[in-house]
């Protein structure tokens, strides 16, 4: 297995100490004959049923905390597990000044010395067949801990959970696998992690070696997945965890960094978990480095990359921090990219 060094251990140390210790760890709308990306497969409402109940004829409607949209014939439903609003330290992006930082959120309109951080969780209805994309922070204290009371609110039992697939393990993505009393949230679930992340974090040489400021993400992969020993499935990049969803390595955020990529019909759906974190800071700055990620040069490549390729070919975006419901598309401008969210729709 590749070693990661000392020098990338301690450059990730600040910001996954300061995540343990914090907690942190729609389709525009269209004529049905001339359908866009991410919504082509939303059939015309039904003339008859709307005289009798026009807003139960348009569709489902949308729940508090959480967006439903279409790819192809797969139900994406966006669920917020709520959004953190830290300090703007010196270091949370480690290759700028902190003047610059504060300008470019000024520049969006958003407080001055503050990072507001949002979490997404994905569901995927794909056949009938309910995927779950990473799993939140779990049950705390304060504005997080949001998806399983949006299940209820969406009626969906977490029994009814069949797979979770993990894009990799800071603790906003994998502490929603357990409940206050340690035992499985979704207790029938298939539950999926990248082979490369579990080797790293699995590692007792990767841990004693890592600063004391990583150990605790360590201790916490560890209790997490104790109640899942001997059923955890780890899957390898490029390959199919569910039928149209496929695995991209994007490691750099962390050694084993997933993203995935969806495909349905005629549409395409990128879902980049932490491949950037606020798109103020971040989309319109790629070569910007953000504390939590442990490789920081790898991050940016990967970041570049991808990003070059979803604006080329105007693929829909999903970012884990991303602005609740967490969907856009990237248009290159300059050395970075516009963010333009996905158009809000009140019924799928």
């Amino acid at each position: 297995m590749t070693e990661v060094s000392r020098r990338t251990l301690l450059a990730g140390t600040a910001g996954i100490a300061g995540a343990i210790a914090g907690g942190l760890g729609s389709a525009a709308a269209q004529n049905p004959t001339q359908p866009v990306a991410g919504t082509q497969s939303t059939p015309a409402p039904n003339p008859d049923a709307a005289k009798a109940n026009p807003a139960k004829a348009a569709g489902p409607a949308q729940v508090p905390s959480a967006y439903r949209y279409k790819v192809g014939d797969v139900v994406v439903t966006a669920i917020s597990d709520g959004m953190r609003t830290i300090p703007l330290s010196d270091t949370f992006v480690r290759n700028q000044p902190k003047d610059a930082v504060n300008a470019a959120l000024k520049k969006a309109y958003l407080p001055e010395n503050q990072v507001p951080i949002s979490f997404t969780v994905l569901l995927l209805d794909i056949g009938g067949r309910k995927v779950l994309i990473d799993t939140g922070n779990g049950g705390q204290a304060g504005p997080v801990g949001l998806v399983r009371g949006t299940l209820e609110d969406l009626e969906i039992d977490p029994a009814s959970i069949d797979q979770i697939v993990i894009s990799h393990f800071h603790q906003d993505h994998i502490n929603g696998l357990l409940a206050a009393d340690g035992t499985p949230v979704f207790p029938k679930a298939q539950l999926m992690v990248p082979e490369k992340e579990w080797a790293f974090w699995m590692d007792d040489g990767q841990m004693s070696r890592a600063p004391d400021g990583l150990k605790a993400g360590f201790q916490n992969v560890r209790r997490v997945f104790k109640p899942f020993e001997g059923k955890v499935e780890r899957y390898a990049w490029d390959k199919e965890v569910a039928p149209g969803l496929k695995a991209v390595g994007t490691p750099g955020h962390t050694p084993g960094h997933t993203s995935f990529e969806l495909e349905s019909g005629f549409d395409t759906l990128f879902i980049q978990s932490d491949i950037t974190n606020l798109p103020a800071l971040f989309v319109a700055n790629p070569g910007w480095h953000a504390m939590f990620d442990m490789d920081a040069a790898a991050a940016e490549a990967v970041r570049r990359k991808t990003y070059d390729r979803l604006a080329a070919e105007r693929i829909l975006v999903a970012g884990y921090h991303f602005p609740f419901p967490g969907a856009a598309y990237l248009e290159k401008q300059g050395d970075g990219y516009r963010y333009q969210p996905i158009y809000w729709r009140p019924v799928l």
